[in-house]
């Protein structure tokens, strides 16, 4: 993904003051269940891989590691294959959109995506910009809460389903002039043909990309995009909102980045209203430093608890 910083101009987006902290702690214990330590052991268990690149055996290691995972939670799990050229060699790589239906009867549907697979390189690391990128935050954190949340989605209350999707190709990006977002661009582009053939095809209501939520130092800005979009607006406020009742204080509610992520093709081409949930503020970003240490299981735990509480709201 790439970013840029707006000034002060920036629409703010305003929150009421919550009830007492007694009230907050109550809330944000009942939040879940959901565990900051497994979610960073799934990440750790991701990065043990090795760098996951597109077409990598990494990356197929990854992703027969997540299909199990799904599977034994009862997910409904498939792959959505494509292949795209590799500009350095000309020749076809495999890309695979990993997606994990829960309810799948249900019509009020929610999309969950992160990225899955590893920047090639990592570029902007002064010293070895061609080294090994690991990936654990930019990649590896959103896998690990999305396989932490998925023990919970068969107790999610009616009318709600909700859909796990694993993106490709995020950074499949070799040179400045490469496009981003290409499984997720895939991804939308063939919703919209779906639901041209198959009007009774689900509409989803609401998606959200969590992407780079493990920085030990976490700092959820809004994204710009997410705020400025009419139909995202209310997205954003339902979560940030969330986040102020349980007393999780690096969700910051208010906008400082517009960052290129999955969320725009979703928005844009597939007409979902989504927003990223996403810390741009991470020293390590796209350098040999993103690695495990850098961190942290309590990040993991507050982004987990947030989204699954505002889950369990919609009705």
């Amino acid at each position: 993904m790439i970013s840029t910083i707006h000034t002060t101009r920036s629409i703010l987006l305003v929150f009421s003051m919550l009830p007492a902290a007694c009230a907050m702690g109550k809330e944000f214990h009942q939040a879940s269940g959901f565990s900051g330590p497994r979610a960073m052991a799934y990440l750790k268990e991701i990065c043990d891989l090795g760098p996951r690149v597109s077409g990598s055996p990494g990356m197929v290691a990854q992703r027969k590691r997540l299909v199990e995972h799904f599977r034994n939670a009862q997910g409904l799990v498939r792959g959505q294959a494509f292949r795209l050229e590799d500009r350095r060699s000309g020749k076809p790589v495999h890309m695979e959109n990993l997606i994990v239906e829960w309810h799948p009867n249900r019509s009020k549907r929610i999309l969950l995506g992160v990225h899955y697979d590893t920047r090639p390189f990592p570029d902007r690391d002064p010293k070895d910009p061609k080294g090994i990128f690991l990936g654990a935050n930019d990649g590896a954190s959103g896998v690990a809460v999305l396989m932490e949340l998925a023990q919970f989605m068969k107790m999610i209350p009616e009318p709600l389903g909700v859909d796990f999707v694993c993106f490709d190709a995020e950074e499949y990006v070799f040179g400045p002039r490469d496009p981003y977002c290409l499984g997720s661009t895939y991804f939308a582009r063939t919703y919209v043909a779906d639901r041209i053939a198959d009007k009774n095809l689900h509409e989803y209501q609401a998606g959200v990309i969590l992407d780079m939520v493990g920085d030990k130092d976490l700092q959820i800005w809004q994204e710009q995009q997410s705020v400025m979009w009419p139909d995202t607006q209310p997205v954003v406020q339902e979560i940030w909102s969330m986040a102020s009742r349980l007393g999780v204080r690096e969700f910051i509610p208010r906008p400082k980045y517009t960052v290129q992520d999955d969320h725009v093709p979703l928005r844009m081409i597939a007409k979902i209203p989504t927003c990223d949930v996403i810390d741009f503020d991470y020293p390590a970003w796209h350098t040999t430093a993103d690695i495990p240490s850098n961190c942290s299981a309590d990040s993991l735990e507050s982004v987990g608890r947030v989204i699954l509480s505002w889950l369990r709201g919609q009705q």
